[in-house]
């Protein structure tokens, strides 16, 4: 477990589900101390298990055996109580609202120490590693679209694509089978699968490129 620096929240309750998910988000503020301010402030109800600070300091704000409010309202493979399936973790990153910054690569690091040590503790899968875009999409867009998933991939802490071209694909079908909710729409839900895997352009078009990669999430999940 990396080094941590407590800072407690009082943004908890119990967990009504085991762990089965990682969620990644970007802090979308201004600095890491507003944040962390935001996220400890009673009223604002909304914390997260950890926040990593662009210099690679990890902030544990709520304990993994507690229920961070970080989700929302929000779904992944049919669950909707995310919140009490998962460990949220809080990148600071101003996000769009602010440039859409790069991640130092000392903060990518971190993450992904964080990540493969919680992975290893609950005996999670590369495909549980997931972005706030992902479980609620057209509501969220972070991590954004310059996260590194590629480097979290590789080193084992999130999906990577298998290279296969799919025949006949059913999209709707194999996006609800990687985990997606369709609630908001086809071409929704498609701009955040891209938002993940094609950050080059987020169309929400299923184009030959993006039905090849939908296929090869699918294949690289099951």
């Amino acid at each position: 477990m990396p080094d941590v620096i407590e800072s407690p929240s009082p943004n908890f309750n119990d967990r009504k589900l085991p762990v089965s998910l990682i969620i990644l988000h970007y802090t979308g503020m201004e600095d890491g101390p507003s944040a962390l301010a935001r996220m400890c402030d009673e009223e604002a109800q909304v914390s997260a298990h950890y926040m990593i600070e662009e210099d690679g300091r990890v902030f544990r704000l709520v304990d993994e055996g507690k229920r961070a409010w970080h989700a929302g309202v929000s779904s992944w493979r049919g669950e909707c109580d995310i919140n009490s399936a998962s460990i949220g973790i809080e990148i600071v990153n101003g996000g769009h609202d602010f440039g859409l910054p790069d991640f130092p690569p000392v903060q990518i690091e971190a993450v992904i120490a964080l990540v493969r040590d919680i992975m290893q503790r609950y005996q999670l899968k590369s495909h549980q590693v997931i972005g706030h875009s992902d479980i609620a999409p057209g509501r969220k867009i972070d991590p954004g679209e310059r996260f590194p998933w590629g480097q979290l991939a590789e080193a084992g802490c999130a999906l990577a694509p298998m290279d296969i071209r799919p025949d006949g694909l059913d999209a709707d079908a194999a996006l609800r089978v990687i985990g997606y909710g369709l609630e908001a729409g086809l071409p929704t839900v498609v701009e955040a699968f891209q938002r993940r895997y094609r950050p080059a352009r987020v169309d929400g078009v299923i184009d030959a490129e993006t039905e090849a990669l939908i296929g090869g999430v699918l294949a690289a999940r099951t």
